[in-house]
């Protein structure tokens, strides 16, 4: 087996690196392990959060496209507990959907200042399509 390719790691163009770097250390955990700072201004950041990992690099002004950004794509982040992730995100005010079963995972999704998908998934025995408020009903 070929071992060449070692990780994927989503690269992610934003309107505001700063707000960005804020809304992915301060929200949700992640590391910043990489940069380039051109002109005292920061430019480019890998981000990292366990084994996930995510490129951000801003925009320059004049290049700002006028399409909506990162439609059609969801950044699927498997966890341990996503559950635990989706009311950490409450916590710290960051809007997040209730969790629900899709695939034996549950789901919750979050959707950055840019407005990239991002999915946080772990797996469970949970039958599909249950929504988190139903199971804490039936687990009492």
């Amino acid at each position: 087996m070929n071992t060449n390719v070692k990780q994927v790691v989503p690269f992610l163009w934003v309107t505001d690196i700063e707000r960005s770097v804020k809304f992915y250390t301060e929200g949700l955990n992640f590391e910043m392990i990489n940069k380039w700072v051109d002109k005292d201004k920061l430019r480019w950041c890998w981000l990292q959060w366990g084994g996930a990992a995510i490129m951000l690099q801003e925009y320059l002004p004049e290049r700002i496209p006028q399409i909506k950004r990162g439609e059609g794509v969801s950044v699927c982040f498997q966890c341990t507990d996503a559950v635990a992730i989706y009311h950490d995100a409450l916590s710290k005010n960051i809007v997040a959907s209730e969790p629900e079963v899709g695939n034996s995972m549950w789901v919750t999704l979050i959707i950055d200042p840019d407005g990239y998908k991002l999915d946080f998934e772990s797996h469970t025995e949970v039958p599909e399509e249950t929504k988190l408020s139903e199971w804490k009903r039936i687990a009492r």
